[in-house]
């Protein structure tokens, strides 16, 4: 009964961050409808949440522990996780449309079934394979991808650059190998991220141009400090630190198909702060997705992921949607 209520509150933190990343799209949307760049928009974002995770991150390493392979396992989540996969979305979308590079990037949930199935023999059931094909095909209806749509070959790689980031973020956020607490975890991948794209700006990667002019939500002006807040705070503070926390209770399988709700949520703020329709096909699609994730969810509780910990088993092996999200 322990183990029931620790995977129904991951569930919970799983949604809470599935939430929140879904905010970043109508934010930053909001910002480059007024003439911002994406780089911008998500170096903002991953700027401020970083320097507002600072003192409650330290505060909490005062009485932690830090072993070099956790400072190692950080870094490579800022690179990786936070600061790669967001360079090579914003990349992806410079030669995709967003829904492409959107679905590439969320292929990466087929890349953590991978993952599981070499590292911990955990060989995908049937019903994990269902819920896997239910769910990316109700991908395609919420990203109106039946459309026409331009494939590029070099914006294809970027794209899969995304889905390796986001596979790696779900893998390393469900570690619990002397675990750092998620917040700490949270604050240092993104701190690490922000050096990354800072320099990825300098060397001209990534451009950066933004403007402080106010912005548009939900038919009001706002001011572009609204936006960039909501970013960081929402989809990068709580988003980061909720969906850490999930992932370590319910495993990486679990926690990336439950993460697929970013994309829906992502569909229902553009809606609410954009205005954009929300029509029939896309609510078919969402349907789907949820019908995926429920499959994977059965699975799960027939085989328990063996990267979970339990409290009877102890862990020691370590558009469409506007959005710049990308993790």
């Amino acid at each position: 009964m322990a183990n029931r209520g620790l995977r129904n509150t991951g569930l919970a933190l799983a949604l809470v961050s599935g939430a929140t990343f879904g905010t970043s799209g109508s934010f930053a949307a909001s910002l480059i409808a007024v003439g911002w760049t994406p780089g911008a928009a998500v170096t903002a974002r991953v700027v401020v949440a970083a320097v507002v995770l600072t003192v409650p991150a330290l505060l909490k390493l005062r009485a932690q522990r830090v072993r070099a392979s956790a400072v190692r396992s950080v870094i490579l989540y800022g690179v990786i996780a936070v600061g790669g996969a967001q360079l090579c979305y914003f990349n992806a979308v410079e030669h995709l449309s967003v829904a492409v590079a959107l679905l590439l990037e969320y292929s990466g949930i087929l890349l953590v079934i991978a993952w599981m199935w070499a590292r911990h023999g955990h060989r995908p059931r049937r019903l994990t394979v269902g819920g896997a094909a239910l769910a990316l095909a109700g991908l395609v209806l919420v990203l109106d991808l039946l459309g026409s749509h331009h494939v590029d070959a070099v914006g294809v790689l970027w794209g899969l650059g995304a889905a390796v980031g986001l596979a790696v973020y779900f893998v390393l956020s469900s570690s619990t190998d002397e675990p750092l607490p998620p917040i700490v975890v949270a604050w240092g991948g993104l701190s690490v991220a922000a050096v990354m794209l800072g320099v990825a700006i300098g060397v001209g990667v990534l451009p950066a141009h933004a403007h402080a002019v106010d912005v548009t939500l939900a038919h009001t002006h706002l001011s572009w400090i609204v936006p960039v807040l909501g970013m960081a705070l929402i989809a990068a503070v709580v988003a980061y630190a909720a969906g850490i926390s999930a992932a370590r209770l319910l495993g990486a399988k679990v926690a990336s198909f439950v993460g697929l709700t970013e994309v829906l949520f992502a569909v229902l703020f553009a809606w609410l702060l954009l205005g954009q329709r929300l029509d029939a096909t896309q609510g078919v699609g969402a349907l789907l997705v949820v019908g995926g994730i429920a499959l994977v969810r059965l699975d799960e509780l027939r085989t328990p992921d063996p990267s979970v910990v339990s409290p009877e088993r102890p862990q020691r092996d370590d558009a469409l949607i506007p959005t710049t999200a990308g993790r």
